[in-house]
């Protein structure tokens, strides 16, 4: 009897603990309302209406990867109770503080823009009316709710909308012809030939390895004022947000497409939103189109909620302002962040293309994003306690994949740089060079300190 009761009391009160978590839990959702987005529905559904299921060891990869560079950061803004920015500033220098700030404002700004084109062009087919119309009424929308309400409405905006597109997306794999064994072959890790396989690739590994979303968590942590005493909450909520409601998203999305929409011909540029929402038809029949469109709708305000306040928290935390709407400057920067992102409802084409596009090249610049995070945890003056080593074992293989899986879609760009030394592959190798100039210069910094420390 004695030992059922305490059994019967370690349950009850793990119960208790998990009930406390969910209720408390917040900073990484704003992380996932970016992930599950519609870029990364955009990566995810092309992916498998390309490829089948041959690149579904990329989303799995995606949700276990994103969850460990989410938790580095989550180390990070716990154990030295600062944002990113300024603990670089610290403990690294100015200089790359600013490679930071600029790598990271670049990548959050131009997702806000074809995001922003994203969510006008979904309200246009939704309601009939322009979608210029519709950029400048979201980008006021963006700019007075944040400005008003801060981060509370960021965060819960993704909380109640991404648990909707979630479970919209898990719901439609119960209706669907999955082939297991046919799925099982997709986990062997390879990328389809040619400039698609790999921009596609990158894009479904850039939808959780971000640089948005690794500096970002640093912020968010602070906004609810989480010091070191919440760090099991904090493992908590990267785990339920990235490792379980991300993962379910992606894997379900992919599933989905790869069994109903696979085209074995089909390139990036001639998916659609229209072609798309098939997925969802032996879901919703007749309706699947406005269902889907709903569901790509949602992601994009709950995406642009929480991409709106990054480049805000960055310089905030640059030039010394309260990271917060009380203070008038950082009011001003999300109004002119909300106000440039209208830009994309006046771009002209497809907007699926260009999502992949705009997580590709973000994850070009995420590998230093990740090394600056490992080379603080590893930094004594920094933070004291010495990161695990198999968190430093995680970290370094994030990189790794990362930095290849970036690069292989940058050598393909080089194919288009070769024949057209102005387009937008040309500046995207440009600043990929130049992104990996400066990871190499931050990790032969830390090697030279840590060879004068042991000396």
């Amino acid at each position: 009897m004695g030992t059922e009761g305490v059994s019967h009391e370690s349950t009850a009160t793990r119960r208790q603990t998990v009930g406390r978590y969910l209720s408390k839990m917040g900073p990484a959702w704003l992380a996932g309302a970016i992930a599950a987005g519609p870029a990364t529905m955009a990566s995810v559904i092309t992916a498998g209406a390309a490829f089948e299921y041959a690149l579904l060891w990329v989303v799995i990869a995606s949700a276990v990867l994103g969850t460990t560079a989410q938790y580095l950061s989550m180390r990070l803004g716990l154990l030295t109770e600062a944002g990113i920015v300024g603990v670089v500033e610290e403990h690294i220098g100015e200089f790359w503080a600013w490679v930071l700030v600029i790598d990271a404002v670049l990548a959050s700004g131009l997702a806000q823009i074809v995001i922003m084109k994203t969510l006008a062009d979904v309200s246009a087919a939704i309601t009939g009316v322009d979608a210029r119309l519709w950029g400048v009424a979201w980008a006021a929308i963006l700019a007075i709710g944040l400005a008003v309400g801060g981060y509370s409405i960021a965060e819960l905006g993704a909380k109640v909308i991404v648990s909707a597109v979630v479970l919209a997306f898990v719901a439609s794999v119960f209706v669907v012809p999955i082939d297991p064994g046919a799925a099982a072959t997709g986990l062997v890790p390879v990328i389809p030939d040619g400039l698609s396989g790999a921009l596609i690739a990158a894009g479904v590994l850039g939808g959780a390895v971000h640089i948005t979303l690794v500096t970002m968590h640093t912020y968010t942590l602070r906004a609810r004022g989480w010091t070191r005493e919440e760090y099991d909450l904090g493992l908590f909520d990267v785990g339920a947000s990235m490792l379980v409601a991300f993962g379910i998203f992606s894997l379900a999305t992919f599933l989905v497409a790869a069994s109903v929409l696979h085209t074995p011909d089909l390139v990036a540029a001639e998916l659609d939103a229209a072609a798309a929402a098939e997925a969802l038809g032996p879901l919703a029949g007749e309706y699947a189109q406005w269902l889907f469109l709903l569901g790509l709708w949602g992601a994009a305000i709950s995406t642009l909620g929480a991409n709106t306040v990054v480049p805000p928290y960055l310089l905030a935390d640059k030039f010394g302002w309260e990271a917060d709407v009380s203070d008038a400057r950082f009011k001003v920067a999300i109004v002119a962040v909300a106000a440039v992102g209208a830009v994309g409802a006046f771009l002209e084409g497809a907007f699926f293309p260009l999502l992949v596009l705009v997580l590709a090249f973000g994850l070009i610049g995420t590998p230093f994003a990740l090394v600056v995070v490992l080379y603080l945890l590893n930094h004594p003056d920094a933070v004291p306690e010495p990161n695990p080593r198999l968190a430093n074992v995680g970290g370094i293989i994030l990189v790794g994949v990362a930095a290849v899986t970036a690069g292989s879609f940058v050598r393909d760009e080089l194919t288009v740089v070769a024949s057209d030394p102005l387009s937008t592959s040309g500046f995207v190798v440009t600043f990929a060079v130049v992104m990996t100039v400066a990871t190499a210069g931050l990790i032969g910094k830390y090697v030279l300190a840590v060879r004068t420390r042991s000396d």
